[in-house]
């Protein structure tokens, strides 16, 4: 049989506990509110997380390649889609120069 844990329950405060609290709050200098304008200030912790917004966005699109080239490109070892890429880019880059 498995055991049911049994969580303490949350007791609010009551309205003259809460205005005790926050008034030993306000009155500590090390955690003044903040205000208005450092609220305005703050940004939310998803902006500012992960990899930087690359100015060249790539698509995702889904292609098929032969088995061999493939392969060859993953023999080059890590990056080898970003190779492969490259070397996409030089042709269009040579390419688009004739026309």
């Amino acid at each position: 049989m498995s055991k049911v844990i049994k969580r303490p329950a949350v007791v609010m405060p009551t309205l003259a506990e809460d205005k005790a609290i926050t008034v030993a709050a306000k009155a500590d200098p090390d955690a003044q509110p903040l205000t208005p304008k450092q609220l305005q200030a703050m940004v939310p912790l998803k902006a500012v997380r992960g990899r930087p917004k690359s100015e060249n966005k790539k698509l995702l699109v889904s292609v098929r390649y032969s088995p061999e080239v493939v392969a060859y490109f993953k023999s080059t070892g890590e990056g080898w889609q970003s190779r492969m890429d490259g070397v996409l880019q030089q042709y269009v880059a040579r390419h688009s120069r004739r026309a």
